[in-house]
């Protein structure tokens, strides 16, 4: 794994889930036609569409950047290789359930790719569990091509950047005791904003808290409709944002779609991506996740908490603004 010597550590504002809800509601509710938020028992995570290797996203949550964009532009650095079970360790949770978004080894699977991170990472007495997927460009027809990580290879590693959440990978029952137990459901029907729910999410966080750092991980499910990604072709040298346009690969895919995210209020000065989320299906279609493209008819379900501290791991010494979107 690359050297995480230079691990941050930063404290998050966390404000009560209830409070949460109100302001996430109203801020979603320009940019839905319908929006519900509300603090819910956690579901069972394990259950469809999800299948995740824990029952919950709850218990010491937390985010981490690692790495970042200025690893993969303007060329990648192989060299980076970073594991999950190590990255568990540095975000101060050791076996912690690690949800997000990122990019595989190059090392390991011998390409650049999407990466779906989920993982519940090994700990004395507990076996690691990857069940995360990685989608690429399949040679044969240039189209999207989901596969199952654990089903070619039995490490847990990954490259040049990833954005994480992690937990004790617990359920949460809702109670009324203040900032205490559950998690933020977030319902959300027919955009008539620009914004995608993800976004949308993070925009309202940083107005209604703007002098303070805020993040929040978590899952959704775009249940019907249709949304644009990219997936990464092979490496290549990228200096501009036109440059990383034209080296993505867009496609639109088709709900349902589960989709997993960090998203932060402000940067406190870290050089975060603010905004980062893949998505996997159970029909063979993944990547990174943009927007909906069906505004008239999508429907969005999700589950969130905010996390307490940002780690950030192996920063970049040189960074720059491009290929950040």
């Amino acid at each position: 794994m690359a050297p995480c010597s230079s691990t941050e550590k930063f404290e998050l504002h966390v404000p009560p889930l209830e409070q949460l809800c109100e302001v996430l509601q109203n801020g979603l509710k320009e940019n839905f036609a319908d929006a519900q938020v509300s603090v819910v028992d956690c579901p069972d995570l394990t259950q469809d569409p999800f299948q995740f290797p824990v029952k919950g996203i709850c218990g010491k949550p937390r985010i981490t950047d690692v790495g970042g964009v200025p690893y993969l532009i303007p060329l990648a650095r192989p060299d980076k290789v970073y594991n999950m079970n190590s990255v568990a360790k540095e975000v101060e949770l050791p076996g912690a359930f690690i949800l997000g978004a990122g990019a595989t080894s190059s090392k390991a699977i011998g390409m650049n790719a999407e990466l779906v991170p989920l993982v519940l990472t090994e700990n004395e007495g507990q076996q690691v569990v990857n069940g995360s997927y990685y989608a690429s460009i399949n040679p044969a027809d240039g189209k999207c091509l989901q596969e199952k990580y654990s089903d070619k290879y039995k490490d847990c590693d990954f490259g040049l950047l990833a954005n994480l959440y992690a937990c004790e990978g617990k359920p949460g029952k809702a109670r009324k005791i203040k900032r205490s137990g559950g998690v933020i459901e977030v319902k959300a029907k027919r955009r008539i904003g620009q914004d995608s729910l993800v976004t949308s999410m993070r925009k309202t966080l940083e107005k209604r808290y703007s002098d303070k750092h805020l993040a929040m991980g978590g899952t959704f499910v775009i249940q019907k409709g249709e949304a644009k990604i990219h997936i990464m072709f092979p490496a290549c040298p990228l200096h501009t944002n036109e440059d990383v346009d034209a080296w993505l690969k867009h496609f639109n895919v088709r709900a349902p779609l589960i989709c997993q995210t960090v998203l932060v209020s402000r940067d406190p000065g870290l050089d975060l991506r603010v905004e980062h989320t893949h998505c996997f299906s159970h029909h063979g279609e993944g990547g990174h996740y943009y927007i909906d493209t069906t505004p008239d008819t999508v429907e969005y379900l999700g589950y969130f908490l905010p996390a307490e501290f940002i780690f950030r791991v192996d920063r970049p010494e040189t960074t720059h603004r491009v290929g950040r979107e």
